[in-house]
């Protein structure tokens, strides 16, 4: 077989079963992100190395929630060599919660924090640290990965049992989910695809909900078309009050 078509088949059928099973979750989530926003709390997205990616496509993005600020932290996201540092720095004991301490996280705010396994020390202490601000967390992880594998936190708890509501990526245990001839260990991860069209579904059902409630849609449009700088900045100002990323 095609492993182009293999790969493309894989994610198709990963898909499906995030429509069939992980719908009334989604929904929760999008709600829970459009009731803070028209109540006039915050937003704020979370995640280590690659799963940090997704925070990172939440904000400041054509298309998304003008109102989801990331949480970033040094030494998390790639930028720093040796690359493998940041595979010691989710596992650093209290990171995490530093993060989520120095951010403007309060109560009625929501936190959405993608890991794929929800077993590292850093995840679980921003999650933690979150909900003792009352704040609520929104989980994407794996189910089947969190479950097959031991947490490294001190309570012994992953992502999932912590979190208000759980979002399954549906996808395999160790995320990597092609098998191929004459190749020791499974190609194609499959997670930061799913998780993507899974995030962007959620705030685009938040978006709309937003605006079923008479609130300005929170929402960029391209600043490569004609007339979306001054969409932009009349948004942004609307929302001024609850952008931290700016």
């Amino acid at each position: 077989m095609n492993t182009i078509k293999q790969y493309l088949d894989e994610i198709e059928a990963i898909l499906a079963r995030v429509r069939s099973t992980q719908m009334e979750a989604m929904e929760h989530a999008a709600a829970m992100l459009a009731e803070a926003t028209i109540s006039g709390h915050n937003l704020f997205a979370f995640g280590c190395n690659h799963a940090g990616l997704l925070a990172l496509e939440l904000y400041y993005r054509t298309g998304g929630m003008v109102n989801i600020n990331p949480i970033q932290g040094p030494g998390l996201h790639l930028e720093i060599t040796p690359a493998t540092m940041t595979s010691q720095m989710e596992r650093l004991p209290g990171y995490g919660r530093l993060l989520i301490e120095n951010a403007p996280v309060a109560a009625g705010d929501v936190v959405i924090i993608h890991s794929v396994s929800g077993r590292n020390t850093v995840t679980v202490d921003a999650a933690l640290c979150a909900k003792e601000k009352g704040a609520a967390v929104i989980a994407l992880t794996n189910l089947a990965t969190s479950r097959a594998v031991a947490s490294r936190h001190e309570s012994g708890k992953c992502l999932y049992e912590i979190a208000d509501v759980v979002i399954d990526n549906c996808g395999c245990v160790g995320d990597a989910a092609l098998s191929l001839p004459g190749v020791p260990t499974c190609v194609g991860p499959t997670s930061t695809a799913i998780g993507a069209a899974i995030l962007n579904a959620v705030a685009a059902q938040a978006v709309a909900l937003v605006s079923q409630a008479g609130q300005d849609a929170p929402v960029f449009v391209s600043a490569n078309i004609d007339g979306g700088d001054e969409h932009n900045g009349k948004v942004l100002d609307a929302y001024k009050d609850h952008i931290f990323y700016m």
